[in-house]
């Protein structure tokens, strides 16, 4: 079952999600670290999503979505289709509000996110190694159960939960000029965008793709919600063969503009943000910190970066050349 309402959230819808999450996720910080600031030539401010309940982001949407359609998805379950991140918020979100879940993973899940889930108390099920096999897996599985399906991204209340990190980010830095945010099927930045724009239009928001997995690039540069084929990258949460029909018209509307980074740019600033801020983030997490490495955007102006996850693979991520 799919109660998904087909129209961006507002502004007050964020705020009502951000009642919904009170007591329930954390108000993650805001830190500054001056060598990454100095590297990337402006005052870097990191939004640390890694230490939110789940290790990452994820729960916000997760749980605003399932505590809308709370009767039906206790009389029937969940069930939701993720590459880790979202599996893991999904998972929290059903033991939190006494929900079974099914979760449908790929094959090549890190282990640190399937071991994660599994500690949940959701049922992991494992299908090939695209998000376009795990949907339809996860939709099958719905129409069979009468499960209510959890998108990742494509779906109002999963946008209008991540956007209180936009909120969150406008109280804690009242400064910044610019936000930076990593991108897969686009939830995060939705939010984050109509959050910021709404409430401060003159902040700059970015968003960030691999240069392996650029959906949304694409699909903004077409001018319509376009398929790519994702070649191999350490940033496995943001790999999505397309955006959602939601978030790509966020992303038209509210995102100022998208950059790539390269595999070498992602490690390089996963490193450093172990090192210099000795923060740990995930490849995925640490996608906004390389963006503003890499020297395609303007200097000088105050940035946020999100930190969107740390649930890293330490075995894959260190002993990979």
């Amino acid at each position: 079952m799919d109660a998904t309402p087909r129209a961006l959230p507002s502004l007050d819808d964020i705020l009502a999600a951000r009642e919904t999450l009170r007591g329930i996720a954390h108000m993650t910080p805001i830190l500054m670290c001056e060598t990454l600031s100095k590297k990337a030539s402006c005052p870097l401010y990191l939004k640390c999503e890694q230490f939110q309940r789940g290790g990452s982001f994820k729960l916000r949407g997760a749980y605003v979505k399932m505590a809308s359609c709370l009767d039906d998805a206790r009389a029937h379950g969940v069930v939701a289709y993720s590459s880790g991140n979202h599996a893991q918020g999904v998972a929290l979100a059903a033991r939190m509000l006494g929900v079974t879940a099914t979760i449908f993973m790929p094959e090549d899940a890190p282990g640190i996110k399937v071991d994660a889930v599994r500690t949940y108390g959701a049922d992991i099920q494992f299908v090939g190694t695209t998000s376009d096999e795990r949907e339809a897996a996860a939709r099958a599985h719905a129409e069979m159960t009468g499960a209510l399906v959890i998108p990742p991204f494509d779906d109002p209340h999963i946008i209008a939960g991540q956007g209180t990190v936009g909120i969150e980010i406008l109280e804690q830095c009242p400064s910044v000029e610019r936000v930076v945010v990593p991108v897969g099927g686009g939830g995060l930045i939705s939010g984050v965008s109509i959050a910021v724009k709404a409430s401060a239009p003159s902040v700059e928001v970015v968003g960030v793709e691999p240069e392996q997995a650029n959906a949304m690039s694409a699909s903004l540069q077409a001018n319509a919600v376009t398929d790519v084929r994702p070649g191999p990258t350490i940033a496995d949460g943001l790999k999505p063969t397309r955006p959602g029909e939601l978030t790509f018209q966020a992303a038209r509307a509210h995102v100022d503009r998208m950059v790539t980074v390269s595999e070498q740019q992602i490690r390089e600033a996963t490193r450093d943000v172990l090192q210099r801020a000795k923060l740990v983030v995930e490849p995925s997490g640490a996608a906004a910190v390389a963006a503003c490495q890499a020297d395609v955007l303007e200097d000088g102006r105050t940035t946020v970066a999100v930190l969107s996850g740390g649930n890293i693979d330490f075995h894959s991520f260190f002993c990979t050349p």
